[in-house]
């Protein structure tokens, strides 16, 4: 599943826009939901206007330089419904980063094993703090909401496992 080339399609649903436009409101409103890089857009961008999903025309305004103003074509909305719909009802087997390093874990010695998984724990819930002082956004953008929200609970979850982890370990002989 493309998420990418689903949340280019999305942004274009819902207004035609040039890439700058895209690009700032991926960066302001969808940055810590997504990780695409300015490139990455642009050459979706082109992807996408190449096989017909979008349609790029030119705008001219006053002296300004002349911008690519995108708008999504009949094709490119059945696409996005289809990639929607599968990414609605995808689940993933996450591999969380770090699993690697616990399957080997007895291999130092318990008291810097707790040590380690102490630091990981702080900086886990630091990363949730951020993401619940992320302020709800506006109305049109519940989803945003809701995938925050299913950030912090996967958070939240983790750091559950963990404190649980570390005082098995610390009371493990």
């Amino acid at each position: 599943m493309d998420e990418r080339t689903l949340l280019i399609l999305g942004l274009l649903k819902s207004q035609s826009q040039h890439g700058y436009q895209i690009n700032d409101f991926i960066e302001r409103n969808l940055g810590r939901v997504s990780d695409m890089k300015k490139a990455t857009a642009y050459s979706l961008l082109k992807k996408l206007n190449e096989s017909g999903l979008i349609e790029a025309t030119t705008e001219q305004d006053g002296n300004r330089p002349a911008k690519q103003v995108y708008s999504i074509t009949p094709a490119g909305e059945e696409k996005f419904y289809k990639l929607l719909r599968m990414s609605l009802v995808q689940v993933n087997d996450y591999l969380p980063h770090g699993d690697i390093g616990i399957c080997f874990m007895d291999q130092l010695p318990k008291d810097e094993v707790i040590g380690n998984l102490n630091e990981r724990l702080a900086k886990t819930e630091e990363l949730l703090a951020s993401y619940e002082a992320v302020p709800p956004h506006v109305e049109h953008l519940h989803g945003v909401n809701l995938t925050i929200r299913h950030r912090i609970a996967l958070f939240r979850c983790d750091i559950e496992w963990m404190k649980q982890t570390i005082e098995e370990l610390r009371t493990r002989s």
